[in-house]
């Protein structure tokens, strides 16, 4: 599912810094969450796509990439999208 992820943002925003982290072991016995795992992520998206929308768009952007990993089990997403102007690690 990390592999799935990565490459669909990779190729749908091109960005300069990419962070995903899987954190479904935190969410264990919540709704969505399987024992195997791979259901939660966090991200952490740079790219110039995004400049000149807002927070929501930018979350929108992600989200109709990665139609294929929800319908594969990605039960939530927790994201940081931002532009290289505003990139501070």
């Amino acid at each position: 599912m990390e592999e799935l992820i990565e490459n669909l943002v990779r190729a749908g925003l091109n960005p300069s810094f990419f962070e995903i982290i899987d954190e479904s072991s935190l969410h264990a016995g919540h709704a969505g969450a399987r024992p195997s795992g791979e259901t939660h992520y966090r991200i952490t998206v740079v790219s110039d796509e995004f400049s000149g929308l807002s927070r929501v768009a930018r979350q929108q952007s992600v989200y109709a990439l990665l139609d294929e990993a929800f319908a594969r089990g990605l039960h939530a997403l927790t994201m940081r999208t931002i532009t290289p102007d505003e990139f501070t690690d």
